[in-house]
Protein backbone atom coordinates (compact mmCIF):
# COMPACT_ATOMS: atom_id res chain seq x y z
CA UNK A 1 0.00 0.00 0.00
CA UNK A 2 1.37 3.54 -0.73
CA UNK A 3 1.47 6.29 1.11
CA UNK A 4 0.44 8.91 -1.59
CA UNK A 5 -0.44 8.15 -5.65
CA UNK A 6 2.26 11.48 -6.28
CA UNK A 7 4.77 12.94 -4.22
CA UNK A 8 6.18 16.39 -5.02
CA UNK A 9 9.36 17.89 -3.70
CA UNK A 10 8.92 21.81 -4.09
CA UNK A 11 6.86 24.19 -3.06
CA UNK A 12 6.64 27.20 -6.26
CA UNK A 13 5.45 27.44 -9.42
CA UNK A 14 5.91 23.82 -10.97
CA UNK A 15 4.64 21.96 -7.68
CA UNK A 16 1.81 23.51 -7.57
CA UNK A 17 0.86 23.39 -11.16
CA UNK A 18 1.90 19.75 -11.12
CA UNK A 19 0.32 19.02 -7.78
CA UNK A 20 -3.36 20.83 -8.78
CA UNK A 21 -3.23 19.07 -11.92
CA UNK A 22 -2.72 15.18 -10.71
CA UNK A 23 -5.41 16.02 -8.31
CA UNK A 24 -7.98 16.87 -10.75
CA UNK A 25 -6.83 13.86 -11.94
CA UNK A 26 -8.02 11.99 -9.39
CA UNK A 27 -4.49 11.15 -7.62
CA UNK A 28 -3.56 11.35 -3.76
CA UNK A 29 -1.12 13.88 -3.67
CA UNK A 30 1.91 15.09 -0.78
CA UNK A 31 3.68 18.08 -1.71
CA UNK A 32 6.90 18.80 0.51
CA UNK A 33 8.19 22.12 0.87
CA UNK A 34 11.37 22.37 2.70
CA UNK A 35 11.31 25.71 3.52
CA UNK A 36 9.04 27.52 6.27
CA UNK A 37 5.56 28.83 5.04
CA UNK A 38 6.75 32.23 5.20
CA UNK A 39 9.42 31.63 2.23
CA UNK A 40 7.48 28.73 0.57
CA UNK A 41 7.45 29.27 -3.32
CA UNK A 42 11.43 29.78 -3.97
CA UNK A 43 11.33 32.46 -6.58
CA UNK A 44 8.05 32.15 -7.63
CA UNK A 45 7.89 34.69 -4.94
CA UNK A 46 9.46 37.00 -6.15
CA UNK A 47 8.30 37.00 -9.85
CA UNK A 48 6.04 39.48 -11.64
CA UNK A 49 5.13 37.40 -15.30
CA UNK A 50 5.08 34.82 -17.75
CA UNK A 51 5.35 34.41 -21.02
CA UNK A 52 3.08 32.84 -23.65
CA UNK A 53 1.74 32.48 -27.09
CA UNK A 54 -1.18 33.91 -27.62
CA UNK A 55 -3.39 34.80 -31.07
CA UNK A 56 -4.94 38.08 -30.32
CA UNK A 57 -5.15 41.06 -28.16
CA UNK A 58 -6.16 40.70 -24.59
CA UNK A 59 -7.71 42.49 -21.57
CA UNK A 60 -4.06 42.84 -20.32
CA UNK A 61 -1.43 41.71 -23.10
CA UNK A 62 -1.41 44.66 -26.54
CA UNK A 63 -1.22 42.51 -29.40
CA UNK A 64 -0.49 38.75 -30.78
CA UNK A 65 2.43 36.97 -30.03
CA UNK A 66 2.92 33.90 -32.00
CA UNK A 67 4.39 30.71 -31.17
CA UNK A 68 7.13 31.36 -34.39
CA UNK A 69 7.66 34.60 -33.16
CA UNK A 70 8.37 33.12 -29.52
CA UNK A 71 10.34 30.87 -30.79
CA UNK A 72 12.79 33.22 -32.27
CA UNK A 73 13.39 35.07 -28.85
CA UNK A 74 14.23 31.89 -27.12
CA UNK A 75 16.61 31.06 -30.12
CA UNK A 76 18.47 34.29 -30.21
CA UNK A 77 18.71 34.48 -26.69
CA UNK A 78 20.01 30.95 -25.57
CA UNK A 79 22.30 31.44 -28.99
CA UNK A 80 20.67 27.63 -30.04
CA UNK A 81 21.70 25.97 -27.00
CA UNK A 82 18.60 24.70 -26.47
CA UNK A 83 16.72 21.52 -27.53
CA UNK A 84 14.87 22.50 -29.87
CA UNK A 85 12.22 19.43 -29.88
CA UNK A 86 11.35 20.62 -26.35
CA UNK A 87 11.67 23.94 -26.94
CA UNK A 88 8.95 24.26 -29.32
CA UNK A 89 6.96 21.67 -27.45
CA UNK A 90 6.69 23.87 -24.13
CA UNK A 91 5.73 27.09 -26.78
CA UNK A 92 2.78 25.25 -27.77
CA UNK A 93 1.87 24.22 -25.01
CA UNK A 94 1.98 27.48 -23.37
CA UNK A 95 -0.21 28.96 -25.11
CA UNK A 96 -3.10 27.28 -22.76
CA UNK A 97 -1.62 28.46 -19.71
CA UNK A 98 -3.22 31.99 -19.15
CA UNK A 99 -6.46 30.60 -19.03
CA UNK A 100 -5.48 27.65 -17.54
CA UNK A 101 -3.68 29.76 -14.53
CA UNK A 102 -6.74 32.20 -14.31
CA UNK A 103 -8.97 28.91 -13.97
CA UNK A 104 -6.60 28.10 -10.62
CA UNK A 105 -7.21 31.84 -9.31
CA UNK A 106 -4.39 33.77 -10.41
CA UNK A 107 -5.26 37.00 -12.11
CA UNK A 108 -4.02 39.12 -14.68
CA UNK A 109 -3.10 43.25 -15.10
CA UNK A 110 -1.85 45.06 -17.70
CA UNK A 111 2.16 44.98 -17.90
CA UNK A 112 4.50 47.50 -16.51
CA UNK A 113 5.79 50.44 -18.76
CA UNK A 114 9.45 51.66 -18.33
CA UNK A 115 12.38 49.52 -20.13
CA UNK A 116 10.80 46.80 -19.63
CA UNK A 117 8.65 46.59 -22.92
CA UNK A 118 6.82 43.49 -22.37
CA UNK A 119 2.97 44.33 -22.82
CA UNK A 120 2.22 42.29 -26.00
CA UNK A 121 4.32 39.14 -25.12
CA UNK A 122 4.07 38.66 -21.45
CA UNK A 123 1.40 38.97 -18.71
CA UNK A 124 1.57 40.28 -15.63
CA UNK A 125 0.73 38.96 -12.05
CA UNK A 126 -2.04 41.25 -10.27
CA UNK A 127 0.08 41.52 -6.94
CA UNK A 128 2.87 39.93 -8.40
CA UNK A 129 4.27 36.22 -7.29
CA UNK A 130 3.06 35.73 -4.31
CA UNK A 131 -0.49 36.84 -4.44
CA UNK A 132 -0.29 34.03 -7.90
CA UNK A 133 1.52 31.70 -5.57
CA UNK A 134 -0.70 31.83 -2.78
CA UNK A 135 -3.75 31.76 -5.34
CA UNK A 136 -2.13 28.63 -6.65
CA UNK A 137 -1.49 27.13 -3.02
CA UNK A 138 -5.26 28.16 -1.95
CA UNK A 139 -6.87 25.76 -4.75
CA UNK A 140 -4.30 23.50 -4.25
CA UNK A 141 -5.38 23.23 -0.67
CA UNK A 142 -9.29 23.62 -1.78
CA UNK A 143 -8.91 20.59 -3.97
CA UNK A 144 -7.72 18.53 -0.92
CA UNK A 145 -3.50 18.98 -2.06
CA UNK A 146 -1.48 17.90 1.39
CA UNK A 147 1.22 20.21 1.86
CA UNK A 148 4.05 20.19 4.46
CA UNK A 149 6.50 22.86 4.87
CA UNK A 150 9.86 22.62 6.72
CA UNK A 151 9.35 19.48 5.22
CA UNK A 152 13.27 19.11 3.11
CA UNK A 153 13.60 15.35 1.24
CA UNK A 154 16.79 13.87 3.08
CA UNK A 155 17.36 11.09 0.19
CA UNK A 156 15.57 8.99 -2.01
CA UNK A 157 14.88 5.09 -2.72
CA UNK A 158 15.51 4.73 -6.95
CA UNK A 159 15.36 1.10 -7.34
CA UNK A 160 16.16 0.21 -11.62
CA UNK A 161 15.24 3.50 -12.60
CA UNK A 162 12.06 3.89 -10.38
CA UNK A 163 10.90 5.75 -7.67
CA UNK A 164 10.09 3.98 -4.34
CA UNK A 165 10.43 6.09 -1.87
CA UNK A 166 11.56 9.38 0.05
CA UNK A 167 12.63 9.84 3.12
CA UNK A 168 11.52 13.42 4.73
CA UNK A 169 12.63 15.36 7.70
CA UNK A 170 9.54 17.36 8.96
CA UNK A 171 8.96 19.30 12.80
CA UNK A 172 8.11 15.85 13.69
CA UNK A 173 11.42 14.30 12.75
CA UNK A 174 12.35 11.53 9.77
CA UNK A 175 9.52 9.33 8.20
CA UNK A 176 9.31 7.42 5.41
CA UNK A 177 7.14 8.12 2.65
CA UNK A 178 5.98 5.87 -0.70
CA UNK A 179 4.60 6.90 -3.81
CA UNK A 180 3.48 5.59 -7.02
CA UNK A 181 4.85 8.68 -8.61
CA UNK A 182 7.88 11.32 -7.48
CA UNK A 183 7.16 14.53 -8.97
CA UNK A 184 11.19 16.79 -8.58
CA UNK A 185 10.30 20.40 -8.93
CA UNK A 186 12.14 21.89 -6.00
CA UNK A 187 14.77 23.99 -7.57
CA UNK A 188 18.05 24.87 -8.90
CA UNK A 189 21.26 25.27 -6.77
CA UNK A 190 22.08 29.10 -6.83
CA UNK A 191 22.11 29.00 -2.68
CA UNK A 192 24.68 26.91 -2.32
CA UNK A 193 27.78 28.57 -2.89
CA UNK A 194 29.96 25.81 -2.14
CA UNK A 195 28.30 24.27 -5.26
CA UNK A 196 28.70 27.26 -7.02
CA UNK A 197 32.30 27.49 -6.09
CA UNK A 198 33.04 24.25 -8.13
CA UNK A 199 32.00 26.02 -11.78
CA UNK A 200 32.87 29.57 -11.15
CA UNK A 201 35.40 29.37 -8.59
CA UNK A 202 36.15 31.96 -5.73
CA UNK A 203 34.34 34.71 -7.87
CA UNK A 204 31.02 33.04 -6.45
CA UNK A 205 31.53 34.42 -2.99
CA UNK A 206 30.73 38.15 -3.98
CA UNK A 207 27.31 36.45 -5.77
CA UNK A 208 24.10 37.64 -4.20
CA UNK A 209 21.22 34.97 -4.17
CA UNK A 210 17.98 36.84 -5.62
CA UNK A 211 15.88 34.12 -3.95
CA UNK A 212 15.51 31.95 -0.41
CA UNK A 213 18.29 30.45 0.99
CA UNK A 214 16.78 26.89 0.58
CA UNK A 215 17.75 26.64 -2.76
CA UNK A 216 20.74 24.28 -2.41
CA UNK A 217 20.05 21.58 -5.17
CA UNK A 218 19.49 18.79 -2.35
CA UNK A 219 16.62 16.72 -4.96
CA UNK A 220 19.05 17.39 -7.50
CA UNK A 221 22.24 16.00 -6.27
CA UNK A 222 20.72 13.14 -4.94
CA UNK A 223 19.22 12.41 -8.28
CA UNK A 224 21.85 12.88 -10.21
CA UNK A 225 23.95 10.62 -7.77
CA UNK A 226 21.44 8.20 -8.49
CA UNK A 227 22.25 7.80 -12.09
CA UNK A 228 19.58 10.19 -13.60
CA UNK A 229 21.10 11.96 -16.24
CA UNK A 230 22.02 15.80 -16.60
CA UNK A 231 21.72 18.70 -18.62
CA UNK A 232 23.34 22.02 -19.24
CA UNK A 233 26.32 23.71 -17.63
CA UNK A 234 27.03 24.03 -13.77
CA UNK A 235 27.84 27.67 -14.74
CA UNK A 236 24.76 28.74 -16.88
CA UNK A 237 22.57 30.33 -14.98
CA UNK A 238 19.63 33.08 -14.90
CA UNK A 239 22.08 36.07 -14.03
CA UNK A 240 21.10 39.91 -13.69
CA UNK A 241 22.76 42.53 -12.48
CA UNK A 242 21.31 43.68 -9.34
CA UNK A 243 21.87 46.55 -7.04
CA UNK A 244 25.62 45.88 -4.93
CA UNK A 245 23.56 47.02 -1.77
CA UNK A 246 21.41 43.80 -1.63
CA UNK A 247 21.04 41.66 1.00
CA UNK A 248 23.09 38.00 0.21
CA UNK A 249 19.76 36.09 -0.19
CA UNK A 250 15.90 37.03 -1.18
CA UNK A 251 16.45 40.68 -2.34
CA UNK A 252 14.14 39.46 -4.93
CA UNK A 253 12.88 41.86 -7.47
CA UNK A 254 13.18 45.25 -5.89
CA UNK A 255 16.98 44.92 -5.91
CA UNK A 256 17.14 44.29 -9.94
CA UNK A 257 18.45 47.49 -11.67
CA UNK A 258 16.34 48.18 -15.23
CA UNK A 259 18.89 51.55 -15.97
CA UNK A 260 21.60 49.51 -18.28
CA UNK A 261 20.31 51.42 -21.46
CA UNK A 262 20.08 54.59 -20.27
CA UNK A 263 23.74 55.26 -18.93
CA UNK A 264 26.95 53.83 -19.17
CA UNK A 265 28.31 50.66 -17.07
CA UNK A 266 32.18 50.45 -15.57
CA UNK A 267 34.06 47.89 -13.78
CA UNK A 268 36.32 49.48 -10.64
CA UNK A 269 38.91 50.43 -13.21
CA UNK A 270 36.35 52.77 -14.56
CA UNK A 271 36.84 50.90 -17.86
CA UNK A 272 33.02 50.68 -19.82
CA UNK A 273 33.30 46.29 -20.91
CA UNK A 274 30.14 46.12 -22.86
CA UNK A 275 27.62 47.61 -25.44
CA UNK A 276 24.76 48.67 -22.81
CA UNK A 277 22.54 49.29 -25.94
CA UNK A 278 22.68 45.91 -27.69
CA UNK A 279 19.36 44.74 -27.74
CA UNK A 280 15.75 45.56 -25.97
CA UNK A 281 16.62 45.48 -21.98
CA UNK A 282 13.88 42.11 -21.53
CA UNK A 283 16.17 40.06 -24.03
CA UNK A 284 19.44 41.07 -22.77
CA UNK A 285 19.10 42.58 -18.72
CA UNK A 286 19.78 38.35 -18.02
CA UNK A 287 23.30 38.38 -19.37
CA UNK A 288 24.37 41.31 -17.51
CA UNK A 289 24.85 39.06 -13.93
CA UNK A 290 27.69 36.87 -15.92
CA UNK A 291 29.14 40.33 -17.57
CA UNK A 292 29.82 41.89 -13.74
CA UNK A 293 31.07 37.88 -12.74
CA UNK A 294 33.87 38.71 -15.35
CA UNK A 295 35.21 42.40 -13.85
CA UNK A 296 37.39 42.57 -11.31
CA UNK A 297 36.41 41.87 -7.61
CA UNK A 298 32.68 41.12 -9.49
CA UNK A 299 31.56 44.63 -9.46
CA UNK A 300 30.78 47.12 -11.68
CA UNK A 301 28.98 50.62 -11.65
CA UNK A 302 26.26 52.19 -13.63
CA UNK A 303 26.29 55.50 -14.50
CA UNK A 304 23.70 58.06 -16.05
CA UNK A 305 22.75 61.40 -15.37
CA UNK A 306 19.53 63.64 -14.42
CA UNK A 307 17.76 63.26 -17.82
CA UNK A 308 17.64 59.47 -17.26
CA UNK A 309 16.24 59.53 -13.46
CA UNK A 310 13.09 59.08 -14.32
CA UNK A 311 12.79 56.64 -16.79
CA UNK A 312 12.89 53.26 -15.77
CA UNK A 313 11.96 51.66 -12.03
CA UNK A 314 14.42 52.42 -9.24
CA UNK A 315 16.13 50.02 -6.86
CA UNK A 316 14.98 49.29 -3.84
CA UNK A 317 18.17 51.51 -2.75
CA UNK A 318 18.65 55.15 -3.62
CA UNK A 319 21.02 55.72 -6.27
CA UNK A 320 24.88 57.46 -5.44
CA UNK A 321 24.66 61.42 -6.47
CA UNK A 322 27.09 63.65 -6.94
CA UNK A 323 27.25 67.32 -8.56
CA UNK A 324 30.38 66.45 -10.80
CA UNK A 325 31.31 63.03 -12.18
CA UNK A 326 34.49 63.59 -10.67
CA UNK A 327 32.45 63.84 -7.08
CA UNK A 328 30.60 60.62 -8.18
CA UNK A 329 33.81 58.65 -8.42
CA UNK A 330 35.10 59.88 -5.13
CA UNK A 331 31.93 58.26 -3.49
CA UNK A 332 32.09 55.11 -5.60
CA UNK A 333 35.39 54.29 -4.56
CA UNK A 334 36.46 55.01 -8.40
CA UNK A 335 39.70 57.00 -9.40
CA UNK A 336 38.40 60.13 -10.56
CA UNK A 337 40.36 60.84 -13.27
CA UNK A 338 39.88 57.70 -14.82
CA UNK A 339 36.09 57.85 -15.04
CA UNK A 340 36.10 61.51 -15.79
CA UNK A 341 38.18 60.76 -18.82
CA UNK A 342 35.03 57.27 -19.57
CA UNK A 343 32.71 59.85 -19.45
CA UNK A 344 34.00 62.31 -21.85
CA UNK A 345 35.16 59.56 -24.42
CA UNK A 346 32.05 58.36 -24.32
CA UNK A 347 30.12 61.69 -24.46
CA UNK A 348 32.93 62.64 -27.78
CA UNK A 349 31.70 59.15 -29.19
CA UNK A 350 27.91 59.84 -29.33
CA UNK A 351 26.26 60.47 -32.63
CA UNK A 352 22.76 63.01 -32.64
CA UNK A 353 20.05 60.95 -33.15
CA UNK A 354 16.37 60.93 -31.87
CA UNK A 355 16.09 58.99 -28.90
CA UNK A 356 13.36 56.46 -27.83
CA UNK A 357 14.07 53.62 -26.01
CA UNK A 358 11.16 51.88 -26.67
CA UNK A 359 12.45 51.22 -30.71
CA UNK A 360 15.91 50.43 -32.13
CA UNK A 361 16.78 54.41 -32.47
CA UNK A 362 19.60 56.14 -33.98
CA UNK A 363 21.16 57.38 -30.92
CA UNK A 364 24.75 55.19 -30.99
CA UNK A 365 28.54 55.87 -30.79
CA UNK A 366 31.37 56.11 -33.82
CA UNK A 367 34.71 55.15 -33.13
CA UNK A 368 34.30 53.93 -29.55
CA UNK A 369 35.17 50.48 -28.21
CA UNK A 370 32.65 48.67 -27.21
CA UNK A 371 30.26 50.86 -29.21
CA UNK A 372 27.07 51.64 -27.45
CA UNK A 373 24.65 50.19 -30.65
CA UNK A 374 21.36 52.36 -29.39
CA UNK A 375 20.15 54.69 -26.51
CA UNK A 376 23.49 56.77 -26.66
CA UNK A 377 22.83 60.12 -25.12
CA UNK A 378 25.70 62.19 -23.65
CA UNK A 379 26.35 62.35 -19.95
CA UNK A 380 26.43 65.84 -19.25
CA UNK A 381 23.83 66.82 -17.26
CA UNK A 382 23.64 67.17 -13.37
CA UNK A 383 23.24 65.95 -10.70
CA UNK A 384 25.22 62.78 -12.04
CA UNK A 385 23.97 58.78 -10.66
CA UNK A 386 25.13 55.54 -10.24
CA UNK A 387 24.27 52.19 -9.05
CA UNK A 388 26.51 49.89 -7.52
CA UNK A 389 25.48 46.32 -9.04
CA UNK A 390 26.72 42.81 -8.71
CA UNK A 391 25.98 39.50 -10.36
CA UNK A 392 22.46 38.50 -8.96
CA UNK A 393 21.79 34.74 -9.43
CA UNK A 394 17.93 34.05 -10.10
CA UNK A 395 18.39 29.91 -10.76
CA UNK A 396 20.80 27.71 -12.46
CA UNK A 397 20.54 25.96 -15.35
CA UNK A 398 21.97 22.62 -14.43
CA UNK A 399 19.24 19.81 -14.07
CA UNK A 400 17.89 16.48 -15.11
CA UNK A 401 17.16 15.79 -18.74
CA UNK A 402 13.87 14.88 -19.74
CA UNK A 403 11.15 14.14 -22.68
CA UNK A 404 8.07 15.99 -24.08
CA UNK A 405 5.99 14.03 -21.36
CA UNK A 406 8.71 15.25 -18.49
CA UNK A 407 10.25 11.93 -17.76
CA UNK A 408 13.18 11.89 -16.36
CA UNK A 409 16.47 10.17 -18.06
CA UNK A 410 18.13 7.75 -15.97
CA UNK A 411 20.33 4.48 -17.40
CA UNK A 412 19.82 5.02 -20.83
CA UNK A 413 15.78 5.36 -20.96
CA UNK A 414 12.81 7.18 -19.28
CA UNK A 415 12.06 6.40 -15.81
CA UNK A 416 8.80 4.45 -15.03
CA UNK A 417 7.33 7.04 -12.38
CA UNK A 418 9.60 9.94 -11.73
CA UNK A 419 9.33 13.35 -13.20
CA UNK A 420 10.74 16.61 -13.20
CA UNK A 421 9.04 20.40 -13.50
CA UNK A 422 10.81 24.03 -13.42
CA UNK A 423 13.95 25.43 -12.68
CA UNK A 424 15.60 21.24 -11.94
CA UNK A 425 14.97 20.79 -15.62
CA UNK A 426 15.22 24.62 -16.82
CA UNK A 427 18.52 23.39 -19.00
CA UNK A 428 16.69 21.42 -21.29
CA UNK A 429 14.80 24.97 -22.52
CA UNK A 430 17.72 26.91 -21.38
CA UNK A 431 21.46 26.03 -22.12
CA UNK A 432 22.18 29.64 -21.65
CA UNK A 433 20.88 33.10 -21.84
CA UNK A 434 17.27 34.36 -20.68
CA UNK A 435 14.29 36.26 -21.80
CA UNK A 436 11.51 37.77 -18.98
CA UNK A 437 8.97 35.27 -17.93
CA UNK A 438 10.53 32.22 -19.52
CA UNK A 439 11.33 30.33 -16.23
CA UNK A 440 6.89 30.75 -15.22
CA UNK A 441 6.62 29.38 -18.69
CA UNK A 442 8.81 26.56 -18.55
CA UNK A 443 7.23 25.66 -15.13
CA UNK A 444 4.07 25.66 -15.32
CA UNK A 445 3.49 24.02 -18.52
CA UNK A 446 6.05 21.33 -17.43
CA UNK A 447 4.54 21.35 -14.24
CA UNK A 448 0.92 20.75 -15.79
CA UNK A 449 2.88 17.80 -17.74
CA UNK A 450 4.56 16.45 -14.86
CA UNK A 451 1.17 15.81 -12.71
CA UNK A 452 -0.96 14.63 -16.07
CA UNK A 453 1.67 11.97 -16.32
CA UNK A 454 2.06 11.16 -12.55
CA UNK A 455 -1.34 11.00 -11.57
CA UNK A 456 -1.89 8.74 -15.32
CA UNK A 457 0.99 6.67 -13.80
CA UNK A 458 -0.61 6.07 -10.50
CA UNK A 459 -4.37 5.14 -12.16
CA UNK A 460 -2.70 2.64 -14.09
Amino acid sequence: MFDYDVLIAGGGNAALCSAITARRAGARVLVVEGAPKFYRGGNTRHTRNMRCAHDTATETLTGPYTEEEFWDDLLRVTQGHTDEDLARYMISRSSEMLDWIGEQGVRFQPSLGGTLSLGRTNSFFLGGGRAMLNALYLTAEKLGVEVRYDTPVTSLEIDRGRFVAAMVRGPDGERRITARAFVAAAGGFEANIEWLKQGWGDRAENFLIRGTPYNRGDVLRMLIDAGVEAIGDPTQCHAVAIDARAPKFDGGIITRLDCVVFGIVVNKNAERFYDEGEDFWPKRYAIWGRLVADQPDQIAYIIFDAKSLKMFMPSLYPPVVADSIGALAEKLGLDPRRLSATVDGFNAATRPGTFDHTIFDDCRTDGLTPPKSHWARRIDTGPYYAYPVRPGITFTYLGTRVGRDARMRIGGSASENMFAAGEIMAGNVLGRGYAAGIGMTIGSVFGRIAGEEAAAHASR
